[in-house]
Formats: structure tokens, C-alpha cells, sequence
């Protein structure tokens, strides 16, 4: 029952961080220098919502100049690069804070420590064999780390230094001989909970804790102008606000700045305070998003038309165990989800590329349950050296950079470390499930009751279940989307469904029966509540 419980008193202590006590005592010093203090985030909604939550946190103790910097992925690329620090020392800053990245940034610590200034990294992504020479790193994935939590995302590690300061600042009476009211840091767990539901984090029961405080604050309207205006515009309720919402509605509009132009957008909605500046803003990224979403239908269809080529659905055993794609005209900003939606299709690793500058590819990873893609860059990188100029990442996603050259050698040789990892069986598509739900239980009540449950998401997923239905009804409705009147097969009792857009696209047009992999779920439509299934998988059922 204990991980069950969501109150905050739940929360890890922030002791057990290793370099927790150096970090403080860094940032405790540059308060007290009211030295100047920048944050160089990353252009993903992690990097956008750690970057907000630093400064609003930062602000808040009392520093006078604090501000931060992201790097825009297409002239400079991913984290603190000595190009990024060169730009940085023009606003003279005392000290660096990285955040969602710095742990490969071996290069550009020595610019900054080369320009004076210092630098604490504060990061999740996994180290390599080395670590920078930064003059504190705080990251739980560190090797020997006692933090029981190794799921945090960048906004969580930032969360906990800024527990971490605020405890220190209190015993040394900071807030009382300044006048400043001491921060409440769980005002801050709306953004927590939403760069942590976005960067796909496991949701172990410290991050469901986090999560499910965040969105709390949220129903309550207590969160910033920015997250209210996303919701908003993503025509979701307030005071109804689930995980999926922000993983659906808030953080695709976030993350499209980054992915297409520039994540400064993004930070500035989550630092607006005057909600006629966050709305503006909020219109802004959603109209980003819809340019995003066509170009990456766009990419997916070029992608699916590789798959083909290689004749995929007459030999199965042609397409690569890892497979590579590569198109010369792909948005570098829109590769990952292109890997993701791949990867979803024909069940193994995918690395999807774009051109970069002076003759490079950028290659963003995702990888399937049983493969720990980090690890196979790595054995790919250590088996031919000079192959990968870099990359970093997690166990699910990667990202990496080489020769356009290079591009039919990383190839074979990503194919060849995936077979070491996988058989020709793992390929199969499974869909596992919590079975079948008793037509009793196929209520309104039902999905509320799961819907309450929550926070669901990575490594803790909503319950879905499987049945036989009858078609009573078929309609398309939006961009390809199906609505369905099914039956279902032992009680014949009534139900809509949906099934989003490329889901139901291979559908028999004549199917009368269907199996289907759907999750309850509760559709209000016109103040009227009422049971829908969300489809996940459907087949036709043959007679």
C-alpha cells in the first residue's frame, strides 16, 4: 500500500544525493556574492520546464541576476557546448547551471572553467566513462549514487536542489534576516509534474509522487499562467487534468518551439505571470504544433515507403534488426518522433536521420522493451572508434551525430549490435493486457474509478483490456479518426468507441466483428458525461 500513497511526505529525502551538499554550498555562495547565475537548459520540454522551474526557484531565494539560455538545436546542437559558452560570456556570468544536460559536455566545461567561470551540471542522462571536470555534478545515475530513485527526470533533479538550498537557507536564517518569505517549493510541482510526464520518465512511486501533486495543484488552479493557457488551447478542462493531458496536450505545444524553431518560447510561456502574455504565447506554440504535426505525417509516410522498399511485407527477415533511415530533406527536429512512431510499426530499434551542418547527420534512437539503446551506441562506438563523433541518452531513447559518409557503416554495424541483443521472435508485436473486463463492469463508473487512480504513464501504464465487439456504427470523424457504435459480445450492451488516426486505418471497410485492445475512458461532450473506449489495437474477427 506504501507505494500507493502520493502525499508528499512520501517524497525521497534529498540527502541521499551524493553531490547534494557541494551543490548547495555553491549556489548558497553565489546568493550571498549575488553573483550572476545562468541556466543553459535543453531545447526539449524537460530542458524547457527545468529551465523555468531554476529560475522562478532562483528568483524566489532571492537572487537578483539569474536568467537562462537554450541553445537552438540547429545552430548549435545538444547541451553545453563551447559554442553555447562563448555566447554565454557575453552576459558575464559567475556561474553556469546546466540543466537535462551537461554530462557529456566535457568540452565546453573547459571553455567556461577557460572563461572563468564555474559550472554545476545538473543532469539524469546516463554518464559515459569519463566525467567532465565541472566543479559540482548532480545527477542520481551517477555510478555509486545512493539516490533510490534513478528515474528522475531534469526538472525532478533541479526540484530536489532547490529542496536541497531551501533547507540550508532556512537553518542559516537567510529568508528571516533578508525579509523574504520562505517559498513554498510544492507551488513549483505543476511544472515538475509536467517535465517529468514529457520526458517519458518511468513513473516510479517518487515520480508518481511528484506527478500526482503537481496535478493536484493544477485541478486546483494553482499553476502558472503558462500551463493554464496550454490546457486551455488544448481544449482540456482545468480542473480535470490527467497525466495523459499534459502528455497529449501540454507538452507536444511546448516541444514543438524547440523541435522548430527556438525553446525560448517555451520557457517564457512557463515564466509568463499575466495571462493575456502566456496566452499569446500559448497561440503560438499551438500553431508551431500544427506546422510540426504535417511535416512529421509527412516524414512518417516517406519513412513507410523506405519500409516497403526494402519488402518488408513479402520477407520479414530483409528488414534490419535495428534499422537506420535516412532522408536528405527530414527536419532535424522532428527525427525522434518519426524513430517512435517507426519503432511503434515494426517492433525493433530505429534510428531516424537528418543532415546536419559541414557534411553531419543527427540521428535521434528509439528503442524497444529489452534493448538498452545507450548501451548499444556505446558497444557500436567502442567496436569502431571515430564512427559516432557523439551521442548520449537513456535505455528507450538516444541521440547521436556522424559523417554523412559514415551513414552504410553505422548502419550494418548498429543492425549487427541489435542482433546481439534480439532474435528474429522478439520482433513480433505483442500487446499484453489485464484481459478481458466483465460487461458488468463496463461503466462510466468504471473508467471514472481508473481515471482517479492515476497518475499512469512509462513503467506504470493505464490498465487496458481486450474483447470481441460487434459494429453497429463507423464513422470518420477529424483527420482520419473513427468513431464506433460496437456491441459487445456477451451482454450486447452499447458503447462508443474511437480509434485515433493510423489505428483503425487497415480496418475492413465490411468488418462487422472486431477484437479490440481499448482503455476506458470518461467523454464529455456538451456537459453530458459518458463511457467511451479508447482504441489501441483492433483487428477484424473472421467468421
Amino acid at each position: 500500500m506504501a507505494d500507493l500513497d502520493t502525499a508528499l511526505g512520501a517524497l525521497l529525502d534529498f540527502r541521499s544525493l551524493h553531490a547534494m551538499p557541494d551543490a548547495v554550498a555553491l549556489l548558497a555562495e553565489c546568493l550571498r556574492s549575488d553573483a550572476c547565475m545562468l541556466i543553459v537548459g535543453d531545447f526539449d520540454a524537460d530542458g524547457a520546464t527545468s529551465s523555468a522551474l531554476g529560475v522562478r526557484g532562483l528568483r524566489a531565494f532571492g537572487a537578483q541576476h539569474v536568467d537562462y539560455l537554450v541553445p537552438n538545436r540547429f545552430e548549435y546542437g545538444y547541451g553545453l557546448t563551447p559554442e553555447i559558452v562563448a555566447i554565454a560570456a557575453q552576459r558575464k556570468p559567475q556561474l553556469i547551471i546546466t540543466v537535462d544536460n551537461g554530462i557529456s559536455s566535457h568540452a565546453g566545461i573547459a571553455a567556461a572553467h577557460a572563461a572563468g567561470i564555474r559550472v554545476l551540471v545538473t543532469d539524469h542522462h546516463l554518464p559515459g566513462a569519463a566525467l567532465p571536470e565541472a566543479d559540482v555534478i548532480l545527477n542520481p545515475n551517477l555510478p555509486g549514487d545512493a539516490f533510490p530513485s534513478k528515474s528522475l527526470a531534469g526538472v525532478g533533479v533541479m526540484f530536489y536542489l532547490l529542496l536541497a538550498l531551501r533547507a540550508h537557507l532556512r537553518d542559516v536564517h537567510w529568508f528571516v534576516e533578508r525579509g523574504i518569505p520562505e517559498p513554498n517549493l510544492a507551488e513549483f510541482l505543476d511544472i515538475v509534474a509536467l517535465g517529468t510526464v514529457a520526458d517519458l520518465v518511468p513513473l516510479d512511486h517518487n515520480n508518481r509522487v511528484l506527478v500526482a501533486q503537481g496535478l493536484t495543484r493544477i485541478r486546483a488552479g494553482r499553476c502558472v499562467s503558462g500551463i493554464r493557457a496550454l490546457l486551455q488551447i488544448g481544449k482540456r478542462e482545468l480542473h480535470k487534468a490527467t497525466a495523459v493531458d499534459l502528455g497529449f496536450a501540454v507538452a507536444p505545444r511546448l516541444n514543438a518551439a524547440g523541435r522548430l524553431t527556438d525553446m525560448s518560447l517555451g520557457i517564457e510561456c512557463l515564466l509568463a505571470d499575466d495571462e493575456a502574455r502566456a496566452r499569446e504565447l500559448a497561440v503560438r506554440l499551438d500553431a508551431l504544433n500544427h506546422e510540426r504535426r504535417a511535416i512529421e505525417a509527412q516524414m512518417r509516410d516517406e519513412a513507410l515507403r523506405m519500409i516497403e522498399q526494402m519488402s518488408v511485407s513479402a520477407d520479414d527477415a530483409v528488414l534490419p534488426f535495428g534499422l537506420c533511415l535516412f532522408n536528405t530533406e527530414w527536419h532535424q527536429g522532428v527525427i525522434g518522433l518519426v524513430a517512435s512512431r517507426i519503432k511503434d510499426r515494426v517492433h525493433r530499434p530505429v534510428v531516424a536521420f537528418a543532415r546536419a551542418e559541414a557534411g553531419q547527420l543527427k540521428g535521434s534512437a528509439r528503442s524497444v522493451k529489452g534493448v538498452h539503446i545507450r548501451d548499444v551506441l556505446e558497444a557500436v562506438n567502442t567496436r569502431h572508434p571515430g564512427l559516432i563523433a557523439k551521442f548520449g541518452g537513456h535505455a528507450m531513447a538516444a541521440g547521436l551525430n556522424l559523417a554523412e559518409a559514415q551513414f552504410p557503416q553505422f548502419a550494418e554495424a548498429f543492425d549487427k549490435e541489435v542482433r546481439c541483443w534480439l532474435e528474429a521472435a522478439d520482433l513480433d508485436g505483442v500487446l499484453h493486457t489485464d484481459g478481458e473486463l466483465a460487461p458488468e463492469d463496463l461503466t462510466l463508473a468504471c473508467a471514472e474509478l481508473l481515471r482517479s487512480a492515476g497518475p499512469w504513464g512509462q513503467a506504470f501504464p493505464e490498465p487496458c483490456f481486450d474483447g470481441v465487439f460487434g459494429i453497429l456504427e463507423r464513422r470518420i470523424v477529424g483527420n482520419g479518426h473513427v468513431k464506433f457504435t460496437l456491441a459487445e459480445s456477451r451482454s450486447h450492451a452499447r458503447v462508443d468507441a474511437i480509434a485515433f488516426h493510423p489505428v483503425a486505418e487497415q480496418l475492413p471497410l465490411d468488418c462487422q466483428q472486431v477484437r479490440m485492445v481499448y482503455r476506458p475512458e470518461v467523454n464529455e461532450y456538451r456537459g453530458e458525461q459518458r463511457l467511451q473506449l479508447l482504441v489501441e489495437y483492433i483487428e477484424p474477427v473472421v467468421p
